[in-house]
């Protein structure tokens, strides 16, 4: 789901002239209705306006002028709507679509934007029966299954999420995403031979899509299948030998096998095709290590500190590298840096590792007495 998907039920795609209803306006003499309908006018152009230069707070200004113009027009509120979910407000983003949705009960574009406001707002259950109207007024559409799936994953409702991504498929059964997140749900829940199946039968109706190849070899090294892993890798990189995470993948599992030289051959296309993986930097870096190349695996592990200043592993390993080259001054530092940001997320196992690696270089170059 995206913000962009949205745009269909924001004011700034409504249409320019808003005419107030008829019962409201049957007591008013016609010039007072047309100096309104004006005013109206007026007031939907700016506030499309600073929608467009990104002004959101004079937006909501105009747009809350508009509908005290016209209290009766869902199209207002929704355009409230839109511009609260731009300022990531999404309570009161919620808020304006339900209003929307009192004036429009019949819009079922309204409740998917109740349904997203809700859901971003960790309000998943109530999102998921905002959604299910959307679905009921508009059962065709593609985007309400897929919302209401997302909300349903996040509430950990898995069996209605299984049930509604499979009506996607019925709808459409080339979804890829469809594909893709009820495999992830029945992976999470160590459903290997359904996620395989579903997978399969994916990868069957679309033979040359790398991703759900990519996703069948996962699911097949969860289970502990590595050779058919290996061979879904292989068909993927014929399908698409420019997409790195195919590599990646092949040198993660060679790397587990202890296949050091093939999976050190793997990483480094993987970097060649992404120089900035940090995934590949660091497979590289372990495969020195272990290789006990310590220059290089130096060279590498400082590189992904730099690229991922705040990730500490990097800092560990370049420490363990150090450590072995016997400079241990540098090699404190970068402890003490892994150290702080283990701390940091945490991660209370590997601080104590790192205390343990500090105090073994301090008791190694203490002055005996």
């Amino acid at each position: 789901m995206s913000l962009k998907l949205l745009s269909i039920v924001s004011l700034t795609c409504a249409a320019l002239v808003v005419p107030r209803s008829v019962s409201a306006q049957s007591s008013l003499p016609l010039i007072v209705v047309q100096a309104n309908n004006l005013e109206l006018n007026n007031l939907l152009l700016l506030g499309k306006q600073y929608v467009e230069e990104q002004n959101y707070d004079k937006a909501l200004e105009t747009y809350r002028q508009a509908a005290d113009l016209d209290r009766e027009n869902p199209q207002i509120f929704s355009g409230i709507g839109y511009v609260q979910t731009l300022k990531a407000d999404y309570d009161a983003a919620s808020e304006a679509y339900q209003q929307a949705i009192n004036l429009a009960p019949e819009n079922p574009k309204l409740y998917y934007a109740l349904g997203f406001s809700l859901g971003q707002a960790g309000e998943n259950l109530q999102a998921a029966v905002a959604y299910e109207k959307a679905i009921e007024l508009e059962p065709e559409n593609i985007q309400n299954y897929l919302g209401l799936g997302v909300v349903l994953t996040r509430a950990r409702e898995y069996e209605r999420a299984i049930k509604t991504y499979n009506r996607i498929l019925a709808i459409a059964p080339d979804n890829e995403q469809a594909y893709q997140i009820a495999s992830q749900i029945l992976i999470a829940q160590q459903r290997y031979s359904e996620a395989i199946a579903l997978l399969e039968k994916a990868v069957a109706r679309q033979p040359y899509d790398s991703d759900l190849q990519l996703q069948l070899a996962t699911v097949l090294l969860e289970r502990g299948d590595t050779a058919a892993s290996l061979a879904r890798l292989e068909l993927a990189r014929k399908t698409a030998p420019q997409n790195h995470l195919i590599y990646l993948q092949t040198a993660n599992i060679f790397y587990q096998q202890g296949d050091l030289d093939r999976a050190l051959n793997e990483y480094q296309w993987a970097a060649r095709l992404e120089p900035d993986s940090t995934a590949a930097i660091e497979g590289i870096g372990k495969v020195y290590l272990s290789q006990q190349n310590y220059s290089r695996a130096i060279i590498n592990f400082r590189r992904l500190t730099e690229i991922e200043p705040k990730n500490p592993v990097g800092y560990h390993n370049l420490g363990l590298a150090l450590k072995a080259r016997r400079r241990e001054p540098e090699a404190i530092a970068a402890f003490n840096r892994a150290l702080e940001l283990y701390r940091d997320n945490g991660n209370t196992q590997q601080a104590d590792k790192i205390t343990a690696l500090l105090e073994e270089i301090d008791d190694s170059t203490a002055t005996p007495n």
